[in-house]
């Protein structure tokens, strides 16, 4: 029984050994049966793959050459109409030139025409001239038989009769004169003034002219009252920023609806009310916006000014005026003369010359032309020691004005002589202009002049950036560098200021002089 386990146990122990042998065979050659297959499969598929690149291949190749067949064609065809275009060309300037060899030789034939016609009026005129001679020498024949009877008969000579004669007019001929040019003298002086008169009244009573207004405010007008409180800001800082970027007083009270902006310089009042009227469309005010949009409207002045010149001249109708010329002229509108606007003032100098010259019977344009430019030396930025027609003739002579016109300019003051007739008129115009009623006010430029000194006094000082003269000359504002001024120079400074306006200057009542240093330090995050 024991025996029967045991060999039943190998007999289990081998049939299991036998059948791990079996399944390793028949694994392996199930492995490689699935290898085999593996590989042929991706023979197949590689085969596969090959073809389908080689049919690709083509494709790409046959595509290219059809674009290359294409790209060919389009070349061709363009070549084609490019040819046929420069084809038609040529014919159509052959054609013309065809159709001018005929016109020319038309041409020709009429000159060859005309030639001949005026070589026979030339030999015409020649007979002509011929026939002339011969009477001329038979006429000079007769006479000298003539003077030789008179001779005998006279017993004089022809050139003793000659002088005789010549001695008796001449007597005659000075006394006639005489009493000739002294009728004329006297009926000079009876119409001469009534004839200047009748034309200087003319020339006044066709010119329709406005009165000087002594305007030193301007009127800022606001949707609502609400937007003061922005343009004062906090604690009044907006305000504050606006009247040191600008130079005039910004007067915000209870006027419903406005704000009085206040200065002498008609160009700062009119900076500051389109920055003002700039910032309050924007919305956003606060002294860094102020100061740019501040410097922006100083810019676009500029270019305003321009616009201003060549309007002036257009309506003027002056033309080939060199463009610094028409920029002064435009800078005419932002200065006053005794406070007739100088812009106003040249305008009606220069119609008043135009028709001045159109009843002399005088060149029109330049009269005009010098009318407008005679106070141009008023606007020179720069300041000169010399007068303003000095300055004004020296303008027009370095841009080439006519010289008529730059002695015009030079002499309409009498700084210089006059040397043509259109110097007097602009010197009668120009008075015209200035001494109708309404026309200048001493009391306003006087004025202007001592805010201008104000400044002045201020701006002499070591370190001083800006100085403003305002509310009417009674306070001076005084902006310095604070890299070059301290607190205690900026106290001293004020002190300075004051003492030498009380020095030099003659004022009512007092002014207050005001000295700001602000001191800002500005960092960048880049």
């Amino acid at each position: 029984m024991e025996l029967t386990i045991l060999e039943l146990t190998i007999v289990a122990l081998a049939s299991l050994v036998v059948t791990i042998i079996l399944s390793i065979i028949i694994g392996n050659v199930l492995f490689k049966k699935r290898l085999k297959k593996n590989e042929t499969d991706a023979e197949d598929k590689a085969k596969l793959i090959i073809k389908e690149a080689e049919l690709q291949a083509e494709t790409i190749k046959n595509n290219r050459i059809l674009e290359a067949k294409e790209k060919f064609l389009k070349l061709k065809q363009e070549f084609e109409e490019d040819s046929n275009r420069k084809k038609n060309q040529i014919i159509a300037n052959e054609q013309k030139i065809k159709q001018r060899e005929t016109q020319l030789s038309k041409e020709l034939e009429t000159i060859k025409r005309k030639e001949s016609e005026i070589d026979e009026e030339r030999q015409s005129l020649a007979q002509q001239h011929e026939l002339v001679k011969k009477r001329k020498e038979e006429l000079d024949k007769f006479n000298a038989q003539k003077v030789a009877v008179l001779e005998n008969i006279s017993k004089l000579s022809a050139d003793q009769a000659r002088d005789q004669l010549v001695e008796s007019m001449k007597g005659e001929a000075t006394t006639r004169a005489s009493s000739y040019i002294k009728d004329i003298m006297e009926q000079a002086k009876l119409t001469a003034t009534k004839e200047a008169k009748k034309i200087v009244i003319e020339t006044i009573q066709r010119t329709a002219t406005e009165h000087a207004v002594e305007n030193c405010v301007s009127v800022f007008n606001i949707e609502s009252d609400d937007i003061k409180g922005k343009i004062i800001g906090r604690e009044g800082r907006n305000i504050r920023a606006l009247e040191a970027a600008t130079g005039v007083e910004f007067i915000v009270d209870d006027t419903p609806e406005a704000i009085i902006i206040s200065g002498f310089d008609p160009v700062r009042r009119e900076i500051a009310r389109l920055s003002l009227h700039r910032l309050v469309q924007d919305g956003r005010i606060h002294p860094a916006r102020i100061e740019e949009i501040v410097a922006k409207t100083t810019k676009n002045i500029e270019d305003e000014v321009v616009e201003i010149g060549e309007r002036t001249v257009i309506d003027l109708g002056i033309h080939g005026l060199h463009p610094e010329l028409v920029k002064m002229v435009g800078r005419m509108r932002f200065r006053s003369s005794y406070g007739q606007n100088l812009l106003q003032h040249s305008r009606e100098v220069a119609n008043l010359c135009a028709i001045m010259a159109t009843e002399l019977g005088l060149n029109v344009k330049q009269a005009k032309r010098a009318g407008l430019l005679h106070d141009i030396g008023k606007v020179w930025p720069e300041e000169l020691e010399k007068p303003h027609a000095i300055v004004g003739m020296e303008l027009a002579m370095k841009y080439k004005e006519h010289p008529v016109i730059c002695n015009a300019i030079g002499a309409h003051h009498d700084e210089i002589e006059m040397t043509n007739i259109i110097s007097p008129i602009v010197q009668s115009c120009d008075a015209i202009s200035g001494a109708r009623p309404g026309a200048r006010r001493e009391v306003m430029e006087q004025y202007i002049k001592r805010l201008r000194e104000l400044e002045e006094v201020g701006l002499s000082f070591e370190g001083v950036e800006k100085c403003y003269a305002i509310q009417a000359g009674r306070e001076l504002r005084v902006m310095v560098d604070a890299e070059k001024a301290t607190d205690d120079r900026a106290a001293q400074l004020s002190f300075d200021i004051s003492q030498k306006i009380e020095r030099d200057m003659q004022y009512p009542g007092q002014i207050k002089v005001t000295v700001i240093r602000e001191m800002r330090s500005v960092a960048y995050a880049k």
